[in-house]
């Protein structure tokens, strides 16, 4: 969930072990839970739950798992209390790095990723160190098939009232407004196209370039480091991988 090349990052979920998969399922579940707590567990009136079971459903979360969490959520078995807190600060050569989190022990949660930055030569800012330089966009990455017209598919994308459509060579990469990404993540589902990925991101104004081995090899520890870690939820940074 890292980083601003979102279709190389779903190449990479592909490949993810099993024991990364459950990772991930894991963050999904809590965010799951959030959102049920504050807003019911009723996907056609929480919209926030609606955009979160298609998350799953991209990262091929099981939906038994899905509806488990749910029910786990409404039913009050999940007494957990989440904090929503974002940590913000520059990785190796000056990579802005921006860090989602649910925690239950903010503490905890502070002192593993200011740990991970100075590991990893960054070191943390304050709050608006970076996020300044980010802008929230919906992505929605659609499979290409043999019988998709890359013209056509543009044309629909304006119609939908996206912001922009990239052309891959294995699919689409949409952008949203983060206020029309729900209903245009919804039409498309309707429209029977396979979603690999649907989520409101934090997408750079300005990216980084690493030369320097070592700084390359750093950022990459910095961000499995963060990943790794069960509190964090999304991780957004300005590198140029």
């Amino acid at each position: 969930m890292s980083g601003h090349s979102k279709w190389s990052n779903i190449k990479h979920k592909k490949g993810k072990t099993d024991a990364q998969k459950a990772k991930v399922y894991t963050k999904i579940g809590r965010e799951i839970a959030v959102v049920v707590k504050a807003g019911g567990p009723d996907p056609t009136v929480n919209g926030k739950l609606r955009d979160l079971i298609a998350k799953a459903r991209a990262n091929n979360m099981p939906s038994e798992n899905v509806q488990r969490c749910i029910k786990k959520a409404a039913g009050g078995e999940d007494t957990s209390n989440y904090e929503a807190i974002t940590y913000e600060g520059y990785g190796p050569g000056g990579v802005a790095v921006i860090v989602e989190t649910l925690t239950d022990n903010r503490n905890r949660t502070a002192a593993d990723v200011r740990h991970a930055f100075d590991k990893c030569g960054g070191n943390m800012g304050a709050t608006g160190c970076v996020s300044w330089s980010f802008q929230e966009k919906g992505i929605i990455v659609i499979e290409k098939t043999d019988s998709m017209d890359d013209d056509e598919m543009t044309m629909e994308a304006l119609e939908l009232d996206a912001q922009d459509i990239e052309v891959l060579e294995d699919g689409y990469e949409i952008t949203t407004a983060p206020e029309t990404f729900s209903q245009i993540r919804e039409a498309y589902e309707q429209k029977g196209y396979t979603i690999l990925e649907a989520e409101v991101s934090k997408i750079p104004d300005n990216y980084t370039t690493l030369t320097d081995e070592d700084q390359i090899k750093n950022m990459n520890k910095l961000i499995d480091m963060l990943e790794d870690n069960d509190d964090v939820q999304n991780i957004f940074h300005s590198w140029e991988e």
